[in-house]
């Protein structure tokens, strides 16, 4: 296996990046890299007013994707980041663009920054997309009793599946698997884990 892979980790609000996150990098003593959310001053207006505040919501995730991105970049052990760069385009700022929360001028403005931001990045050697329904989704996500995710559309998680399942099956310069995760438990299922973990490694040998 490469000796500083690059793995970053892709998947829906409430799919469980981040316990995935903490348990791969345990197991495989990778540095981890976690979405800035609690700490994100503008989660809670935009479930509030999405139009209002979806540009600022996702500068900020670019901003703060860039930041960590550049530093994995530069890192001489392994790393493994919670939610990589291509999704705040792809999934939701396209995402809001097409539901009309985001407007011409600020959408191309947003994607052409992106474009000159990535274009300075190393790309992940694997992107492990964890897959999950809706109705998994809504269940997780009322299990981690996170004010501002009340609010969640159960129709803007269903739109973004959509869209994460089209940005995936579009990819084609970055090796990605796909991870089942709606009767998957991390916790009790250590079997699936070794699988996963075993196909991760053969991919980045």
């Amino acid at each position: 296996m490469n000796n500083h892979p690059f793995v970053g980790l892709a998947g829906n609000i409430g799919v469980g990046k981040t316990t995935f996150t903490e348990i791969i990098s345990t197991n495989l003593g990778w540095t981890p890299y976690y979405e800035s959310v609690d700490d994100n001053p503008y989660l809670g207006d935009f479930y509030g007013d999405m139009s209002r505040w979806s540009f600022n919501l996702q500068i900020y995730f670019l901003h703060k994707r860039f930041q960590s991105h550049f530093e994995m970049s530069k890192s001489n052990g392994g790393v493994i980041q919670d939610r990589t760069i291509y999704e705040d385009v792809e999934i939701f700022a396209r995402n809001l663009f097409k539901m009309n929360f985001m407007d011409d001028r600020d959408w191309t403005n947003y994607r052409d920054l992106f474009k000159v931001m990535t274009s300075y990045l190393r790309k992940p050697d694997l992107i492990v997309y964890l897959k999950a329904s809706t109705d998994t989704l809504l269940t997780r996500i009322a299990g981690r009793s996170r004010d501002y995710e009340k609010t969640i559309d159960p129709e803007y998680l269903h739109s973004l599946n959509v869209a994460y399942n089209r940005w995936v099956e579009s990819i084609e310069d970055i090796p990605v698997l796909i991870v089942e995760t709606d009767r998957f438990n991390i916790f009790k299922d250590k079997e699936k884990l070794d699988s996963i973990l075993k196909e991760m490694k053969e991919i980045l040998s």
